[in-house]
């Protein structure tokens, strides 16, 4: 855990580094050395680019890719994201509106999927050529190459277009990123067997897709293409779905959920051997971990989603002499540099979770601290959200957790079935549940699953972030009639025992 600073202290502090920034425009170096070159221009390394100019460094990002955004914005956040709008849309169109006091023929209406995945390819287009704009109008400069590290203080690149190029930097930051994990004895082919790359562009509906993990990405996409028409099954190694850090009471609401939107699970299932057949189909097949039971899925489509893992090759690091830790990650201090001083780490890389807004604060916090800033994030205040519908946000600590770590706790829990905003909408589906110390009243976690969860997760988050109590968030004036009043309800019933509504 990094150090924990007062947010007054932080705001001297980050006043401070802007000065120094300021400062530091006046005598930048003019001889072709760079004060800080960044491997990598996903989430964190562009935010960082743009953080690194803006207080006066003289900045060059470079990215492999050729498009700026990493992951999450060419193959990862941004287009699911967009696929998980339209296709709910759809999928409502087709299935609720009678519901609404709208009638339309469902016959006559069509699934065009090649304008539905053109309308992400759109905005995945849009954000990438608005990331090169700030890069001109934060005054960095952004090289198209696979940057790998030859030195303490160099970098090569293999430029994209051709040839190399060396950079020297006073700091290098390395802001790779991750990859998909590949599944032993599981070739991807990104038609048939796919990553999650191949997920967001299939050529048409598959009939039986069989998505391995039930993780978040396995869901979302999974969510995705069922409502498109696929008969969806989900097969996952563990006894729950969602994923590192999900409560398990929530993680069982979940799953009944997406079970009434017709998604099949199979828990506490391991794959044994992922085959194509002659007819073109393929054959999953399946043991129980706890029966050593047999058996074998049918697909057209298989989706393998279980996990990711930092890249790092050919970036130079053995060579560098950065160390890596047991897990094979880049070991930072909390100034975010690797063994080797001037040469710094964040994002998917480092330890932590592989997030995005978690790497865009690591990318800032970690600039700052190169001009004398003292870098702050509690990690256990960084959300989760699982973009379904309804959607599943988490922040803090699970119960399981608190358990295991001997902290007496309260619960309290509110249904979206009161809440009035949720069933004016027809959309009431979820519930609210947040813990607190049972001796201080400090809200300990929050766990939620409603429509609109990925953005009320963020009261929460503050809410912690500053140390509030689940009383303190109950006596706060929330707006009638809101979605967040379920948060509200739900810190009362952690801070005296009864919510009012329920």
């Amino acid at each position: 855990m990094l150090k924990l600073v007062s947010p007054a202290s932080l705001r001297v502090a980050c006043g401070r580094v802007a000065a120094l920034g300021r400062a530091s425009t006046r005598c930048m170096s003019s001889d072709g050395e760079y004060d800080l070159a960044i491997i990598g221009g996903g989430p964190g390394g562009y935010v960082a680019s743009i953080k690194a100019a803006q207080l006066g460094l003289k900045t060059v990002c470079i990215e492999k890719r050729g498009l700026l955004g990493g992951t999450c914005l060419n193959v990862g956040c941004i287009p699911s994201k967009s696929l998980l709008n339209n296709s709910h849309i759809y999928h409502q169109t087709t299935h609720d509106l009678a519901n609404r006091g709208i009638d339309i023929e469902a016959s006559n209406i069509t699934l065009n999927l090649d304008n539905m995945l053109a309308a992400k390819d759109k905005a995945v287009t849009q954000l990438t050529s608005g990331i090169e704009y700030l890069f001109k109008k934060n005054g960095v400069d952004y090289v198209k190459a696979h940057g790998t590290l030859t030195g303490p203080n160099s970098v090569n690149c293999a430029l994209l277009e051709g040839g190399s190029q060396t950079i020297n930097a006073k700091k290098i930051m390395i802001a790779v990123g991750s990859e998909v994990t590949p599944f032993p004895g599981v070739e991807i082919d990104e038609e048939k067997i796919v990553s999650s790359t191949g997920a967001l562009s299939l050529a048409k509906v598959p009939e039986r897709l069989v998505v391995i993990g039930g993780g978040v990405i396995g869901l979302e996409l999974g969510s995705v293409w069922s409502r498109l028409g696929a008969s969806v099954t989900v097969v996952e190694f563990l006894g729950n779905i969602g994923g590192a850090g999900i409560d398990l009471d929530v993680a069982k609401n979940f799953q009944r959920i997406l079970k009434k939107q017709g998604l099949g699970f199979k828990l506490n299932t391991k794959v044994t051997s992922v085959e194509k057949q002659d007819d073109g189909s393929i054959v999953v097949s399946v043991e129980d971990t706890k029966k050593g039971k047999t058996s074998s899925i049918e697909a057209d489509v298989v989706l393998v989603s279980v996990g990711r893992r930092p890249y790092l090759e050919n970036l130079g690091l053995e060579a560098a002499g950065v160390k890596l830790n047991q897990r094979g990650r880049v070991e930072v201090n909390e100034m975010f540099q690797t063994n080797i001083p001037n040469i710094y780490a964040i994002g998917d890389c480092i330890e932590g979770p592989m997030l995005a807004h978690k790497a865009e604060d690591e990318g800032i916090i970690s600039v700052e601290g190169m001009l004398g800033g003292k870098p702050h994030i509690d990690y256990n205040c960084v959300p989760s959200v699982v973009y379904t519908h309804p959607e599943v946000a988490w922040v803090g600590k699970n119960e399981e957790q608190l358990k295991a770590e001997g902290i007496e706790y309260t619960v309290g829990t509110f249904p979206m079935s009161a809440n009035s905003r949720a069933k004016c909408n027809e959309d009431s589906d979820g519930l609210i549940k947040v813990l607190g110390d049972k001796e201080t009243d400090r809200m300990l976690g929050c766990f939620m699953i409603n429509k609109s969860a990925g953005e009320m997760i963020n009261e929460a988050a503050l809410a912690m972030e500053y140390g509030a109590s689940c009383e303190d968030v109950a006596r706060v004036c929330h707006a009638h009639p809101t979605e967040a009043e379920a948060f509200r309800e739900a810190a009362l019933a952690a801070y005296c025992g009864k919510s009012i509504n329920f």
